[in-house]
C-alpha cells in the first residue's frame, strides 16, 4: 500500500511539474536577420524579445557595432547583461575587449560608449526584479529607419 502511495505521488509531481515548466527553446543566429538598433553603427539579431503573449521574455542576442559606432550616456529601468565576443569598446571612459561581462541592475544608467574596431556583444536585457521595468524591442532593436540621436529618449 505504501508502494503504491508513493508511485502516485511521484506521477503527481511529475504531472505538476510538467505544468508548471515549459521546455528551453533554441534559436540560431543565422535564423535572424540584421535589424536597425536606435544607436549610429549598431545592428542586431535579437534572437529572443518580448511581444504581447510573451512579456517577460528578454531581449536577447547579438549587438554588431561598426567601427565608429557609439552611444550616449542614457538610463533604463530594466537590468542587463553584456558580454563582449569581439572588438575593443570604450564604455564610461575605459578600454574593453573581449571575454569582458558587463553588468547593470535595475535601474541603472549606461555610460557613453564607443568603438574604433567595431565588434560584437551578447546582450541579454531582461525585468528589473525590483523596479518591474521591462525591456524595450519595438522602436529600438527593429527600427525601419534610425532617428538622430537628439530625437531619441535618453531617460529611459
Amino acid at each position: 500500500m505504501k508502494a503504491e502511495s508513493n508511485v502516485a505521488e511521484r506521477q503527481d509531481q511529475t504531472e505538476t511539474r510538467e505544468r508548471r515548466h515549459q521546455p528551453a527553446e533554441y534559436v540560431h543566429r543565422d535564423e535572424r536577420e540584421w535589424e536597425t538598433i536606435r544607436w549610429p553603427g549598431q545592428t542586431g539579431k535579437m534572437l529572443f524579445h518580448p511581444r504581447p503573449e510573451r512579456p517577460t521574455e528578454p531581449n536577447a542576442g547579438i549587438v554588431r557595432y561598426e567601427a565608429g559606432g557609439h552611444h550616449p550616456l542614457h538610463n533604463h529601468e530594466f537590468a542587463q547583461v553584456w558580454y563582449i565576443l569581439s572588438g575593443e569598446f570604450r564604455i564610461g571612459g575605459k578600454l574593453y575587449g573581449p571575454g569582458t561581462m558587463v553588468f547593470y541592475s535595475d535601474p541603472h544608467y549606461e555610460d557613453e560608449l564607443s568603438t574604433e574596431t567595431g565588434g560584437e556583444m551578447l546582450f541579454v536585457q531582461y525585468p528589473g526584479p525590483t523596479t518591474g521595468g521591462r525591456p524595450i524591442y519595438d522602436g529600438r532593436f527593429n527600427m525601419e529607419e534610425r532617428k538622430a540621436i537628439g530625437a531619441e529618449r535618453t531617460d529611459i
